[in-house]
């Protein structure tokens, strides 16, 4: 039977929080007005409350409102309001929540002293939410979730445009009415629901935040153009987050198709399909005529049966969100994938550090549903901020529970935020993590100017041994090193090594927010000496080039008391007096050195930012053109 929490503290000579305090304590579930009981029970709660009769402690949670405090004292809410404006001088809404010192000096001014208690730590994941194949009791077999990734014009998006025309669109609505960033396939053999990420950036992002989301992952690759840059960093993140692959060789319909030529390259990069004695999956498709797709859904349904996939839609909820945003009209929408359990119009959750009732839920054809099960993606209405992307999800017994795990979580982010960071790995500490057990394989990423030295690198990186430690090159690339690289590197534990190259503004920030370590040399053996030594534990203090700006020059000057001036135009980050640069004509280095003068008009200034005009003379050079391109760098210390 429902017993109110307010008759309880009636009969036992206490206010409403004391008889929630025991209710806790009994581990009786309840809200903030009610709790179901039988007629034992009762009894135990009332005999419990009777025990603390004329104590004034009343339990009470961090990050109290003035509403809180009302329903645990049992006084009206205005009430409360008013003594905090006449004798605390503090405005505040019902909703906002106060500091602990004002709750204290609030409580003790109505008669009663606050005792402080944690909320609920946090559920931890069930094994059903570790990474693999689904088990729990009752489980059931589930669609398996597939991502796309690729090359960028390689047909990733018209071969999903094909396949939700041609086994998505509702009949109905003449076609997709809403796009949720997730969508299922209705097959006569099953089930099968598509993740829409922008690419492996967003795959590996949502992974480096804890949530293994992929249970398959298709590589879309060009039949007449073979791989490409992208195709080989899909390979690595695919490989890294160690899901099965099935190979799309998309463009089937063109003339110059060579299928033949994309499997032999496969090889080359550890991807063996099974024509050549391999285990990938290959299917030959065209997006535009869809030649091929249903061989390659048949082939994601013979995975899943090999994978055995399950999930028991009767045990608690786990799921994730897919993607978040604010819109005008609905507030808060989430677009949540759940995993375990079944999502219902009404239920209490916890997304991550935030909470909500769930008002409404439209499926990928933008209709609304009253429940959702396993590997169903749903639009969710009803929570009271924007979550994150790959945040978990999971079922509160009732509003009171979601929020406090809520504000609890939401708390431990801000101190966790504050606190001092640390590097996930770097060369420096690599002797305590090997010490500790912690590190067996230093995993690492690899980008240099041209092919030759990237295969140069990563053979001799390849040939480090050490009997404690292994490295593992789990990427290598040419070009700068991109957030892309980042992402990657901290989803894996991994650092970043460039060989004559250099680090894009936007990696730069991504490092310095998730803590990963990025190294740069010109001299290869450097390089490998470095690695050798943090092995070893005995890496020296050393000097990196840290990347300040560019700059581009647009006139020359000869002037008679200066002589040969460089008119620049700053294009990106900043240029410093003194700094090192590095000119380039045709993409290629004709002089390095540093600045001598840098001024603005007349004015001897200390540094240029983005958007701002100088003039520049360099030490010992003087025969520099109009076009050349400054790259201006400092050597920083680290370790």
């Amino acid at each position: 039977m429902q017993t109110s929490i307010a008759d309880v503290a009636k009969n036992t000579h206490l206010v409403p929080g004391q008889v929630m305090g025991v209710l806790d304590e009994l581990g009786v579930q309840h809200d903030s007005t009610s709790f179901e009981a039988d007629a034992d029970i009762l009894e135990l709660v009332e005999e419990a409350a009777r025990a603390l009769k004329g104590s004034k402690k009343v339990p009470m949670l961090a990050n109290r409102t003035p509403r809180d405090v009302a329903q645990a004292l049992g006084v009206p809410q205005p009430e409360v309001q008013k003594t905090l404006i006449t004798k605390h001088k503090v405005m505040a809404q019902l909703t906002t929540v106060l500091k602990p010192e004002v709750v204290e000096q609030l409580v003790a001014g109505l008669g009663y002293e606050v005792q402080w208690v944690d909320a609920p730590a946090p559920a931890k994941p069930s094994p059903a939410t570790a990474s693999g194949p689904k088990k729990a009791v009752g489980a059931q077999p589930r669609p398996p979730i597939v991502t796309i990734l690729g090359h960028v014009d390689h047909g990733k998006t018209s071969l999903l445009d094909y396949i939700r025309k041609a086994n998505v669109a509702s009949k109905e609505a003449g076609g997709i009415t809403q796009h949720i960033g997730a969508y299922q396939v209705e097959l006569p053999e099953g089930k099968i629901t598509f993740l829409d990420t922008p690419g492996h950036a967003a795959f590996t992002a949502m992974r480096s935040r804890g949530a293994q989301v992929t249970d398959i992952a298709i590589l879309v690759v060009a039949a007449d153009d073979g791989i490409m840059p992208q195709t080989i960093e899909a390979i690595s993140h695919v490989k890294n987050a160690g899901v099965p692959m099935i190979v799309a060789v998309n463009k089937m319909d063109k003339p110059d198709a060579n299928p033949d030529r994309v499997m032999q390259q496969l090889t080359e990069h550890q991807v063996i399909p099974i024509p050549y004695g391999g285990d990938v999956e290959v299917a030959k498709v065209s997006a535009l005529t869809g030649e091929g797709v249903p061989d390659l859904l048949e082939l994601i349904l013979l995975q899943a049966g090999i994978m055995g996939l399950t999930a028991d839609p009767r045990t608690s909820l786990d799921g994730v969100v897919i993607e978040a945003k604010l819109e005008k009209g609905r507030g808060p929408v989430a677009t949540i994938l759940v995993e375990e359990g079944t999502l219902k119009i009404g239920d209490n959750l916890i997304v991550g550090s935030t909470y909500g009732k769930v008002k409404a839920m439209m499926d990928y054809r933008g209709e609304r549903i009253k429940e959702a099960g396993p590997s169903t993606p749903v639009e969710v209405l009803g929570l009271t901020d924007v979550p994150n992307a790959g945040d978990r999800v999971a079922f509160a017994a009732d509003e009171r529970e979601a929020r406090t795990t809520a504000e609890s979580r939401a708390s431990a982010d801000r101190e966790k935020a504050f606190a001092p960071s640390k590097r996930k790995v770097s060369l420096g500490d690599l002797r305590k993590s090997l010490d500790s057990g912690e590190m067996k394989t230093l995993n690492l990423i690899v980008k240099a100017d041209v092919q030759g030295s990237v295969e140069a690198v990563r053979g001799m990186l390849e040939k480090v041994e050490n009997e404690e430690v292994t490295v593992k090159v789990i990427h290598s690339g040419v070009g700068t090193i991109t957030e892309s690289d980042i992402l990657l590197a901290s989803a894996a534990d991994a650092i970043c090594v460039g060989f004559n190259t250099r680090v894009e503004p936007t990696a730069k920030s991504e490092a310095e927010r998730s803590k990963v370590e990025i190294r740069t040399y010109s001299i290869i053996y450097e390089l490998i000496e470095d690695i050798e030594a943090a092995i070893k534990g005995m890496l020296a203090p050393k000097f990196v080039e840290e990347y300040l700006g560019t700059v581009e020059i647009r006139m020359v000057f000869n002037l008679t008391k200066y002589g040969l001036v460089a008119g620049c135009h700053v294009t990106d980050g900043k240029v410093q007096r003194n700094c090192n640069v590095r000119i380039k004509r045709d993409n290629e280095v004709v002089w390095e050195g540093k600045v001598g003068s840098l001024k603005n008009v007349k004015q001897d200034v200390r540094e240029m930012i983005a958007g701002q005009d100088c003039g520049i003379q360099f030490d010992g050079f003087t025969a520099f053109k109009e076009g050349d391109v400054i790259e201006a760098f400092e050597m920083v210390q680290i370790n």
